[in-house]
């Protein structure tokens, strides 16, 4: 099996740093976007080993049509550096650019040193890498709605080490978490990814693999970037904290990955099984329908069910981990046992809570049984995500409306009293945040949306506020305020 070399940037330009910091001070700076940001640390600190800086034309190309790097290592998602045509042209090969802190836009997290500038094929990005040029795709409507133009390759040095104030406990680092098992002996460590809370069916399977291979359970969900719409990490992590007491004592470790997902099926499975060798794993579990985004615009699944765990096993030789496939796990009611779909007798009773009736449940109030899931997970998703009722409501006013109409919104809402109001004159990751809380703890919030915010998903539990072509403002206000309930919700 391959042994990887960890490329840990950090610790290798670590002495540098005061020298670093000196240099930055001149060059050219670039703020990261989120998913730069999440990229930067992981090369940064080796999960993303052998790459030690952003793709230049000729590996992204490798890696787009072979799943290679042109040095012949397996990496199967292309991981660049996207910048504006009008920022492109200030920078030349071999300038050295200073990497910003998207949360301040001041710390200097690294400089990269370009040896590359080029124009990808955002079309053949879009059919090799994700299966289909298709803005139904998560990742596709990010290629063309957000990513910049024009990519920039070239290695990195690490600078200043990238900070987060949430959950520290369980940021463990490449180095640390390898770490970390050699100190306590754990020479067989089974990983589970995640982007979404653990129920019990999560439970028994990671169990149930570490029994099968005589090994110990890294639970590592992904807190970076997602799938829209998914849970946040922070409701997620604390139920990762309630499920690991669940498990016999001194088998399970969790850490959390800052990883920006593609939803790339296949290929991000594969990408996974890398990023887990890095972290010190020797096994990984691929289940059904792996880092899927779910249909296409045509209502079909972007990928088969197992597609990932046919592509992964053929070169898990290669990469140097174990994939443990499994299916999806079924309650038997009869027996109270989880068991793999695979394995049920025909005629057996069993028992199932899609995610989408879960949500509902959630939604509702409604009882969420114990064989699903422990008391203490629901009552961390109730906590984060109350029912309807006791929930606030966002407002979406379309670009194109008067603009008397969101403070119209705000003022008659103020007037009925029944909800704190709150405005949002625009979206961006940071307000999108900002209003989905506020939806949660019961307030009533008009979102104005401007012309830049046409790329921004626009959730399914948000009311985009029509408005008919000759409309006033106190009609539409009134049309609105007419469909609010008994308890002030829409």
């Amino acid at each position: 099996m391959s042994q990887v070399v960890l490329k840990d940037l950090f610790a290798r330009d670590a002495p540098l740093r005061e020298q670093l910091n000196k240099e930055a001070t001149n060059l050219q700076k670039v703020v990261l976007s989120e998913r730069q940001f999440c990229d930067l640390e992981l090369i940064l600190n080796g999960g993303f080993s052998p790459l030690e800086g952003f793709m230049t034309q000729e590996d992204y190309q490798s890696v787009v049509h072979n799943l290679r790097l042109k040095s012949g290592a397996v990496f199967p998602i292309p991981v660049t550096l996207d910048v504006s045509e009008k920022l492109a042209e200030s920078i030349k090969v071999s300038d050295r650019v200073a990497l910003l802190d998207p949360r301040d836009e001041q710390t200097v997290l690294a400089i990269l040193t370009v040896e590359d500038q080029y124009v990808p094929d955002k079309v053949v990005e879009a059919e090799k890498v994700f299966g289909a040029n298709d803005r139904a795709h998560p990742a596709v409507e990010y290629l063309f709605g957000t990513a910049d133009n024009v990519y920039l390759g070239g290695k990195l040095q690490a600078v200043n080490p990238i900070r987060h104030f949430d959950f520290v406990a369980y940021r463990y680092t490449p180095s640390e978490l390898r770490s970390e098992f050699e100190r306590n002996n754990w020479k067989r460590v089974v990983a589970f990814q995640t982007r979404n809370p653990m129920h019990r069916a999560h439970r028994e399977l990671t169990v149930r693999a570490a029994k099968q291979h005589s090994a110990r359970v890294l639970i590592h969900p992904v807190v970076g970037m997602t799938k829209p719409g998914d849970i946040d990490h922070f409701t997620r992590v604390r139920v990762y904290e309630a499920i690991l007491q669940r498990y016999p004592k001194g088998s399970a470790k969790l850490s959390l990955l800052p990883l920006a997902m593609r939803m790339a099926g296949p290929r991000e499975a594969l990408w996974h099984a890398i990023i887990r060798k890095n972290y010190g794993a020797s096994h990984f579990i691929i289940g059904r329908d792996h880092a899927g985004p779910g249909k296409n615009s045509q209502g079909q699944d972007f990928y088969g069910p197992y597609d990932a765990q046919y592509l992964v096993e053929q070169y898990s030789h290669e990469i140097g981990i174990n994939i443990v496939p499994f299916q999806m796990m079924t309650y038997l009611p009869d027996e109270d046992i989880y068991k793999p779909v695979d394995q049920v007798e025909a005629g057996t009773r069993t028992l199932n809570i899609s995610g989408t009736e879960l949500r509902r449940r959630l939604l509702v109030g409604a009882h969420i049984p114990e064989w699903f899931s422990y008391p203490q997970v629901v009552s961390i998703l109730r906590q984060s995500y109350p029912p309807k009722f006791s929930q606030g409501f966002v407002l979406v006013v379309p670009a194109t409306a008067d603009k008397l109409v969101p403070s119209a919104l705000v003022s008659a809402l103020n007037e009925d009293g029944r909800r704190h109001v709150s405005f949002v004159p625009h979206l961006d990751a940071t307000t999108f945040t900002f209003a989905q809380e506020l939806q949660r703890a019961g307030a009533a919030v008009v979102v104005s949306l401007t012309e830049a915010d046409k790329s921004i998903q626009i959730p399914a539990n948000w009311v985009q506020v029509n408005i008919g072509h000759d409309e006033s403002v106190s009609e539409v206000t009134f049309t609105v305020l007419s469909k609010l309930s008994d308890e002030g919700y829409l």
